[in-house]
């Protein structure tokens, strides 16, 4: 496998196309055609989809009734699948053909001077502008036929599915406008029965408001039926005795828009993207529902002919066009961030709120430290108390400084503290680990700088007790502060600290969503001026556990550097378990996203000093980190987590929610993937 070839790893490059239409001129049309094919070829596309009617013109009305007209189609046909011979996509185009003395508005499909098969038109539109009964004889039900076209006898009907042969996952349907506009489009169909692309050729004129509506049905059909559609509307040059077109063309993945052409463009063009068959095959594969469908639609695959074809496409670099979040739990649009922060806070504080109406208790018991994971948590509690109607006073913020806790952090914890109005107290957990670390004979209870795993978990441990017996004493419940990225990694110790809680508003948060959490918090004015710029304060922390003194250069303990950037590890949870990716194409996937700082955009207010790229090595080290601990080391943390509620789509490892997974796994099958096709 070539590790940098986008179809190596699960991608067709595929094309939508607004040719500048002529009306009536089937020869002008097929030179417009083969300019676009031979651009696409030049750019790796592997599909490409062209307009509807787009060989002669749609509204040119009775003029498809004219048997020069369609003869000059043939023959236009004829030259496209001659000249298809030296190009590598495969060309969906729409001509008006006749079988059996009915013209059907068609579509066709090509590669390498072969004519694959051709689709006509189920639904007819026959009603305000359209009149396309008076020309043409509906598809729908035509089924198992041959049809005589440009001298080849080809497959027809609307049970034609596509497949390559050679690149896994690669299956394509056609169908024509109208066609996804009916209650019953019959790509659905198609994708029960396999069919990962799904294609529309339109022509579909515009007016006020319907470049929306095609972008819903787009949207809507690509998601409900987990699959890529592919729309090209006509677009300059077709008449306008009576309508105006737009040249609307888009490709959709998985309810996503990936790219689309200019709309009223004066000449014609087409949008390219890699749209990852894959990655749709796995969701239909962890999704029942789209399964299900297949079997009360009666197995729709028995209905369809699968016609093979051999793509015979090279497997090398050419890049990977699509638009790829360094941040897949952090949206780069600044208004999908603004809603995904506000849906993220109020799903934690409505979740808290429930939680301690239903417990029946008071208070909240919460540690404050001062970093990023317990000041999130601690306003989450100090909204829930406010629609619940509490006072905030019934929070009980502890901070409790051990052998490591700096200054900046502790003073952040009490400012915070103050800023919220929360009951704050300070305990110093440092005589009672002493006596803890003297009583288990711990060197560091000699003298010794010696700190060791144990040591930490000395303190970790003596906070969560401290916590606890405080809970039971005023009447409290303990607030959770661990986040989804540690959970992921394992980094908690097991059964205290950012493990246990009696409730955990943060556990299918993922760290890297946390700064921009809090920062929306104090930018939408959740709270008062004083608290919100304490907030922002805090955003400048480095991650640490401070369970380690500073070195004699005074370096602070840094998790990252043990565990790896919470940016890559992140991007490492996301797509193997939404997905369940392959570690080597995450590594793709990771690297290309990650390679150059300069390019791609980044989050809204994401400080630049913090702008970062990986090199593929360093893409590689950290994954293997993430899928050593992930698979083999700390399942059983998650086997044991407490209640919280799911934030994230991808984020929740909860036994009870999104994974389950056995505590004694062996991390083999993923390691060899990285180590086999990763360089």
């Amino acid at each position: 496998m070539n590790f940098y070839s986008n179809r190596a790893q699960g991608f067709v490059r595929v094309a939508v196309c607004t040719p500048r239409i002529a009306v009536a001129d089937p020869a002008a049309n097929l030179l417009e055609t083969l300019k676009l094919a031979r651009e696409g070829h030049a750019g790796g596309a592997d599909l490409m989809l062209f307009p509807e009617l787009g060989l002669s013109a749609y509204a040119i009305d009775d003029l498809l009734l004219q048997d020069a007209l369609l003869q000059a189609v043939n023959a236009a046909l004829a030259e496209l699948v001659q000249a298809s011979r030296d190009l590598q996509p495969v060309l969906v185009v729409g001509a008006p053909l006749v079988r059996n003395g009915r013209l059907y508005n068609c579509a066709v499909a090509l590669a390498r001077g072969r004519i694959l098969g051709v689709v006509p038109k189920s639904f007819l539109p026959n009603y305000r502008e359209y009149y396309e009964n008076r020309w043409f004889a509906p598809g729908a039900g035509v089924r198992g036929l041959e049809i005589a076209v440009a001298g080849q006898s080809a497959p027809f009907g609307t049970d034609l599915i596509f497949e390559a042969s050679d690149v896994p996952d690669f299956a394509f349907h056609m169908e024509l406008c109208e066609d996804f506009w009916a209650a019953t489009p019959p790509s659905t169909l198609a994708a029960l029965a396999g069919a990962t692309v799904l294609c529309n050729l339109s022509a579909s004129n515009i007016v006020v408001g319907k470049a929306d509506e095609r972008a819903l049905l787009c949207a809507s059909q690509s998601m409900r039926c987990q699959a890529a559609y592919l729309y090209a509307a006509a677009g300059p040059g077709e008449s306008t005795t009576d309508l105006a077109w737009d040249g609307q063309a888009t490709i959709h993945e998985l309810g996503r828009l990936l790219a689309a052409t200019r709309r009223f463009p004066d000449a014609a063009q087409m949008a390219l993207a890699d749209v990852d068959v894959e990655r749709m095959r796995l969701e239909r594969l962890r999704t029942p529902t789209f399964n299900n469908a297949a079997v009360a639609a009666g197995h729709p695959e028995h209905a369809f002919r699968r016609i093979a074809f051999e793509h015979a496409a090279e497997h090398v670099d050419i890049g990977l066009l699509r638009a790829h979040d360094r941040f897949p739990f952090v949206p780069d649009d600044p208004a999908r961030l603004d809603q995904d922060c506000y849906e993220a806070f109020n799903i934690q504080v409505q979740g808290l709120a429930k939680r301690l109406d239903a417990a029946g208790v008071r208070r909240v018991v919460v540690g404050v430290s001062g970093g990023l994971d317990s000041t999130h948590a601690l306003i989450v509690a100090a909204k829930a108390f406010d629609a619940l109607g509490r006072p905030r006073t019934d929070i009980l913020g502890f901070t409790m400084p051990g052998f490591a806790t700096s200054e900046g952090t502790r003073r952040n914890a009490w400012a915070l503290m103050r800023s919220l109005g929360v009951t704050g107290e300070e305990i110093d957990i440092q005589p009672a680990a002493r006596t803890m670390l003297e009583a288990i004979g711990h060197p560091f209870a000699r003298g010794e700088p010696v700190y060791d795993v144990t040591f930490e978990n000395v303190q970790a441990g003596l906070r969560s007790d401290f916590l606890f017996r405080l809970a039971n004493q005023r009447e409290g419940l303990v607030l959770g502060t661990g986040n989804l990225s540690e959970s992921a990694l394992g980094w908690q110790t097991y059964g205290v600290g950012d493990h246990m809680s009696h409730y955990n508003v943060n556990g299918s948060v993922p760290k890297t969503l946390i700064q921009h959490l809090i920062r929306w918090v104090a930018a939408t004015g959740q709270f008062d001026e004083t608290a919100s710029a304490t907030l922002l304060g805090v955003l400048g922390t480095e991650i640490s556990p401070e369970l380690v003194p500073q070195s004699a250069a005074g370096a602070l303990q840094s998790t990252q550097s043990r565990i790896g950037p919470y940016e890559l590890q992140d991007f490492n949870l996301f797509y193997l378990t939404r997905y369940g990716l392959r570690p080597s194409k995450v590594a793709f996937l990771a690297w290309h996203a990650w390679r150059d700082a300069e390019a791609g955009a980044w989050p809204a207010h994401f400080p630049a000093p913090s702008r970062r790229a990986y090199d593929l090595p360093t893409v590689k080290q950290w994954l293997e980190v993430f899928v050593t601990r992930f698979f083999a080391l700390s399942q059983f943390k998650r086997s044991a987590m407490p209640n919280g509620p799911k934030v994230m789509s991808g984020g929740n490892l909860s036994p009870r929610s999104d994974w389950r997974a056995p505590s004694d796994a062996s991390a083999r099958v993923w390691l060899d993937d990285l180590t086999r096709n990763v360089p």
